[in-house]
């Protein structure tokens, strides 16, 4: 039993195959590990996987009283309760950078979607307005991508990718995080003058208390009726209700969401609006970032059962 893995989050079984090949999984399918195991089984495990986003607090931890170490599958780490696990003794590893690429891929396609209203052309092709030149406002010629100011906040793997990707659109990229980086982009030292400043604002910080519903009506009004956000980092970041309300006002002018504040998302408000594309947060589900996301848990789970110290610790 000391290579005895949980599963905690619910994970589709072939994510879970060869980290499988490698230790004794026990899956809890996303329900409280004591409603699935009894305690003497639980009282074996020493680790566990999660997806990052999941709420992780000590009443979980405390169900498994030998467990040492969580690891986040993925990137993200933001539902673990870190103090918590401090006081368990318990570190956290995650899969730095694995899934980056891919998700700055799809932060690109959802800024090219919404901003080139390709979900309205297909249905208007589709439907029969192309061909009998029907006429639609929809289909009115809009802004392309060169000398299109991006914002991106958060200046991490991901956003990093995200701007140099922007930056061959021939755009002219800045950002702001909480520090200066040694990038080739210009550097907006606030928040909201980097709102002012651009025309499509790329979320791409690291969800916590700080970020909290931080894109609100406010940063919304400021962006304007021009200008577009999309979010690939948490939906925490924005103010939902914030954001329905700025597209029915036409207060800005369209959003690409892979990431919501309730997950999984519902049919709601936003689906009713055609310029917004919305994707079920599929920015790392790419083969090579789940490859590469495995061989991080794989790394940390092996390092962490020979004694040795994770090679991807989540430090705060």
């Amino acid at each position: 039993m000391a290579d005895t893995v949980l599963i905690y989050s619910r994970f589709p079984k072939s994510l879970m195959a060869r980290i499988g090949d490698r230790f004794d999984l026990i899956d809890a399918a996303g329900k409280p590990p004591a409603e699935t195991f009894s305690p003497e089984q639980l009282k074996h495990v020493r680790t566990l996987i999660t997806a990052g986003g999941q709420s992780l607090k000590s009443d979980v931890m405390d169900m498994m009283p030998s467990l040492g170490a969580i690891i986040c599958y993925g990137t993200g780490y933001d539902g673990v309760d870190f103090k918590a696990a401090a006081e368990r003794n318990i570190i956290v590893g995650n899969s730095p950078g694995a899934n980056a690429a891919s998700v700055a891929d799809l932060a690109l396609t959802l800024m090219l979607a919404v901003t080139r209203r390709i979900l309205p052309a297909d249905q208007y092709l589709r439907e029969g307005g192309w061909s009998s030149a029907k006429p639609s406002p929809l289909m009115s010629p809009q802004a392309g991508n060169p000398g299109r100011k991006i914002g991106v906040y958060g200046m991490g793997e991901i956003g990093r990718k995200i701007a140099s990707r922007a930056a061959a659109f021939e755009t002219d990229v800045a950002y702001h995080s909480r520090s200066r980086h040694d990038v080739p982009y210009r550097y907006i030292d606030t928040l909201a003058g980097l709102v002012e400043w651009c025309d499509v604002l790329m979320i791409a910080v690291r969800a916590g208390p700080d970020t909290q519903h931080i894109i609100g009506a406010d940063l919304l009004s400021k962006l304007g009726p021009q200008g577009y956000v999309v979010n690939i980092s948490r939906g925490s970041v924005i103010d939902q209700e914030a954001l329905v309300a700025a597209l029915a006002g036409k207060t800005i002018a369209g959003a690409g969401l892979d990431v919501f504040e309730k997950e999984p998302q519902a049919p709601d408000a936003l689906t009713a609006f055609p310029n917004v594309v919305l994707t079920p947060h599929i920015g790392g589900h790419t083969l090579d970032s789940h490859g590469a996301m495995q061989d991080c848990v794989i790394a940390n789970l092996t390092a962490y059962y020979a004694g040795q110290k994770l090679p991807y610790p989540v430090v705060v």
